[in-house]
């Protein structure tokens, strides 16, 4: 029978399903492997071509695990709380978890179609109530945690509170908020519950303060900055602004040396690890307070007597012209005098525009507003304008900076935009660039740094600061506490109530707490987030129940979580899926550990990854888990490409588009506009006329200008997206080819990590290939037919160069390079008219990681146990078999090849010589005659003159 992919693929994933072949035994003699994918979120559009690269290369490899004897866990699961749904529930009333599970069954249906050896038996949801359970759980113990910097780790909060019970704030060394009280016991005492749990939340690693976030009012939600583009929500389109709102945020900067540190333990991909670099972005240098010049509008700055700023040249210090500090600083309305008052709202009010990311990225774009007010340089008393500009952050670092133009470019800008004074640092003769802290020279104003290099310079500046108590060395970061709320529906609710205006955790017997009901998805009137409308939602706590008090209750928090909590630990849940006892059971955790190979996008560097990162290190610290990091090996796939076809419409005197298209080739005789044309009427780059008229109602009575017959359209690379009608579904190529024929040519693309673009024409070519392999296991008459004769040495050769091939290829993830090879090992079989059935058992084996449908059909017809094949050992490469012991010589005559001849590297020249002459062919072709000369070429040729 020819090779009947549909009932193939059919037939075994069924089998797979019902036998739960690819089940993980949680303890075994075998080692262990853990595989894992970026899960999805479950979109309305289900998948396209692009979404399953890299969970075919995860799949290849875990099926070579198998066969390689390891014990091999490879889950799936969906991320699936997020905003889609919920804008898809706005617009429809309809709630987000039957969107989220309609869309859950369309991607099981195409994951399962793909052949995916996934254990599915721990599939785990985000959204589902006994997971996000533990995602909840996380959140309190985070909450109950604060981080000792002398430990380096993360320690309970009541050990701090015991501290301060017992001996005051002395001797506390952590991260926490920068305005902490400083006590004795005694004090501390004295303090009121309320007092306390105050002070503790200033230590605590999730904590509520005011941030400067991205407020989407048309979404009405907090969007996170990799969700903002232009000024502009992603998804939607929506207008977005900075806003100052209290948030749940995160102490991420807690771990920011071990985050950093740990890049180095880890085998990712180096691009990668540079952008977490980047990103944490740790510099060294100092501190340096500059008092604020008191005048009679200051009257409000009692408590704030200097702006501090970090610096990492503070050998700078007396070129600074200006002090610059961000819109969003607290002290921006103080400093404001009546006269400024009108340019510094408008400029803030245009800085609310413009997202994080965009007032970063805009270099060379220079704007800002002068207070009209001035600092006092600490060391010389030199007064200092102080301005609000956009290129600075309030959450980076003390959101001000000194502005120094003749030692920065930027500053340099700034100061010739607005004529402000710029005054050299140091004596720059035979010095290239003043700003170079390699080299030495001589400081202008300041004598007791003169001559010295720039290292000496700077620990001569900070003495001076820290005798005056105006400064200090300091260790600064880039990165900032991550904000974790969302003001939307559809996330994972947050464990707290408030009492007193104090947030509290909820009792763990009350976990999961449950989203309510609301009778839409919309802030409310006055507001508020979307579980403001839950009616009678409000916490009452077990000793108010036990006495039926407070039946109001406690109010909850009106925000979730946001779209990566849910993501930041759920490796550990599937290697204990189902235990609702606690998140992952110490006996899993002790045996799976860590994810061995990790597999998705680079564009989560540095949200999911490295969220993913802190939350591991967390719980390592609480001895919850055992590694410190979560994924041993990273490795980024490329993005494939969409293939836009387009056709040229007419555009007629008046600059009209008419209903007639000009053929590609022909475009240039015509004026014509280009149109995006559904790619699936397309096949080799030409149009299907009747499908095109069938396609859009305004094309019914399209006519056509055509070169030799036929319309060509035009090509480009595009990303694939539905507007530019050129996804692919790959339930269509599945129908039309067979899921194995997918699998091989979305590998046979190009390299796993490179980007490239998706072209339906060069399937054919692998269908071609598995109908040929198919072929081999037949006779003529499509009868199964193997023999099973002893191989021959050309045979196991073959045979054998393909076992290496793949075993190197799978090893360091070169999958597009295994395709090709196969196909060169089965028309190699092919014309060595192969059928041996030793031969070709191997080689199912080998080929079954990239087509595992059409081998475990082959695996059954030769005559194995059904379903074995997923666990059977890899052949074992011998070397002998590639050892050459003939050469095929061209025999020439008169110059001329006639013909090829194998013979024997062994014998010397004057035997190959004997050994041609004795030839039947060869003296067919002398016709006869004795040649004249022989010349042999060991190795190389045999040439004979008549």
């Amino acid at each position: 029978m020819d090779y009947q992919f549909k009932d193939i693929e059919q037939k075994w994933q069924q089998f797979w399903a019902q036998n739960g072949t690819f089940k993980a035994e949680d303890k075994s003699a075998k080692p262990k492997y853990y595989v894992l994918d970026m899960f999805p979120y479950p979109s309305g559009a289900g998948l396209h071509v692009g979404h399953p690269l890299g969970y075919i290369a995860s799949d290849i490899f875990a099926r070579y695990k198998r066969l390689k004897g390891f014990n091999v866990l490879h889950p799936m699961g969906y991320d699936s709380f997020g905003l889609p749904a919920e804008q898809y529930a706005i617009q429809t009333g309809q709630h987000p978890a039957i969107t989220t599970a309609d869309n859950i069954a369309t991607y099981r249906r195409q994951l399962d179609q793909i052949g995916f050896s996934f254990d599915w038996s721990r599939e785990v949801r985000t959204s589902s109530p006994d997971y996000y359970k533990w995602t909840q759980w996380i959140f309190m113990q985070l909450f109950n945690s604060w981080y000792n910097k002398d430990a380096d780790k993360a320690e309970s909060i009541t050990k701090l509170a015991a501290h301060f019970e017992q001996k005051g704030s002395a001797g506390i060394n952590a991260v926490c908020d920068e305005e902490v009280l400083t006590f004795t016991a005694e004090e501390w005492k004295a303090l009121s519950n309320r007092e306390q749990q105050n002070e503790l939340l200033k230590y605590r690693l999730t904590y509520l303060r005011e941030s400067t976030v991205n407020w989407c009012a048309a979404l009405g939600t907090v969007l996170a900055n990799d969700e903002v583009k232009d000024g502009f929500s992603e998804r939607g389109g929506y207008p977005v602004e900075q806003k100052k709102m209290m948030q749940w945020s995160m102490r991420i900067t807690a771990y920011a040396e071990r985050l950093l540190q740990g890049l180095d333990t880890i085998d990712w991909p180096e691009p990668l690890k540079e952008m977490q670099r980047n990103w944490i972005g740790k510099s060294t240098g100092a501190s340096v307070k500059f008092p604020i010049e008191k005048t009679t509008h200051h009257s409000s700055l009692t408590t704030h007597e200097f702006i501090e700023v970090f610096t990492t040249r503070v050998d700078t210090i007396f070129g600074v012209t200006f002090l610059v500090i961000a819109p969003e600083h607290e002290l921006v309305a103080s400093l404001t005098t009546p006269e400024q008052k009108a340019d510094i709202d408008a400029y803030i009010a245009q800085t609310k525009k413009k997202s994080e990311l965009d007032r970063m990225a805009d270099a060379k774009t220079v704007s800002g507003a002068f207070t009209g007010s001035y600092v006092l340089n600490p060391l010389n008393n030199e007064r200092i304008p102080i301005w609000i500009a956009d290129y600075v952050l309030a959450g980076y670092g003390t959101g001000a900076v000194m502005a120094v133009p003749s030692g920065d470019q930027r500053d340099y800008l700034f100061a010739k935009h607005f004529n402000l004074p710029i005054v050299p640092i140091i004596d720059i003769q035979n010095i290239e660039t003043e700003a170079d802290p390699t080299k030495e020279g001589k400081y202008i104003n300041s004598d007791f740094m003169n001559g010295l290099a720039y290292k000496e310079a700077t620990a001569a500046v900070i003495a001076k600061l820290e005798a005056i108590s105006a400064g200090k060395a300091k260790v600064n970061f880039r990165m900032r506490d991550a904000i974790f709320g969302r003001q939307r529906y559809w996330g994972e609710p947050v464990p707290v109530y408030f009492k007193d205006g104090l947030p509290h955790l909820i009792e763990e017997e009350h976990l999961p707490l449950l989203l309510p009901e609301v009778d839409k998805y919309l802030p409310t009137e006055t507001g508020e987030p979307p579980l403001g409308r839950a009616e009678g939602w409000s916490y009452k706590s077990q000793e108010s129940r036990d006495k039926n008090q407070d039946k109001a209750g406690y109010a909850y928090e009106l925000s979730t979580m946001p779209g990566w909590a849910g993501s930041s630990w759920y490796w550990y849940r599937y290697m204990d899926a189902h235990n609702d006892q606690e998140f992952a059971s110490k006996e899993a955790i002790a045996y799976w550990k860590d994810v061995d190979l990790y597999i998705g996008g680079s564009e989560h560097a540095t949200g999911h990854l490295l969220y993913s990162r802190f939350w591991n290190k967390f719980l390592k610290d609480l001895d919850l888990v055992i590694e410190e990091e979560p994924f041993k090996k990273l490795i980024n796939q490329g993005m494939i490409q969409g293939r836009s076809n387009f056709v040229y419409r007419l555009i007629d005197e008046e600059g009209r588009g008419t209903n007639t298209f000009v053929s590609h080739g022909l475009i240039k005789e015509y004026k014509t506009s280009p149109l995006h044309v559904d790619v699936n009427i397309v096949e080799n780059e030409v149009l299907n006329l009747n499908k095109f008229k069938e396609w859009r109602p305004e094309f019914a009575d399209a006519e056509f200008i055509l070169e030799n017959g036929k319309y060509i359209c035009g090509v480009e690379v595009e990303k694939m997206s539905k507007r530019y009608y050129n996804v692919v579904n790959p339930d269509d190529i599945a129908q039309r080819y067979g899921a194995d024929t997918l699998r091989m040519y979305e590998m046979f693309l190009g390299p796993l990590e490179q980007s490239k673009p998706w072209n339906t024409n060069g399937i054919e070519g692998v269908f071609k290939f598995l109908r040929k392999f198919w072929r081999l296991f037949h006779n003529d008459a499509w009868e199964f037919s193997v023999s099973d004769a002893e191989p021959s040495k050309a045979e196991l050769k073959s045979l054998h160069k393909i076992i290496r091939k793949v075993e190197e290829d799978v090893e360091r993830f070169s999958f597009n390079t295994s395709v090709s090879s196969f196909m060169i090992a089965v028309n190699e079989l092919t014309d060595l008219k192969c059928n041996n059935r030793a031969i070709l058992q191997d080689m199912v084996i080998v080929l079954s990681s990239y087509a595992p449908h059409i081998c475990e059909e082959l695996w059954t017809l030769l005559g194995n146990p059904a379903g074995s094949l997923s666990y059977a050992p890899y052949p074992k490469f011998n070397s002998a078999y590639l050892v050459e012991d003939e050469f095929a010589y061209p025999i020439s005559i008169n110059g001329k090849t006639k013909m090829n001849l194998n013979i024997s590297l062994s014998l010397e020249p004057k035997a190959i010589e004997e050994f041609v002459l004795a030839n039947a062919d060869v003296q067919r072709y002398l016709d006869g005659k004795a040649p004249k000369k022989v010349i042999v070429v060991k190795g190389r040729i045999v040439n004979m003159v008549v």
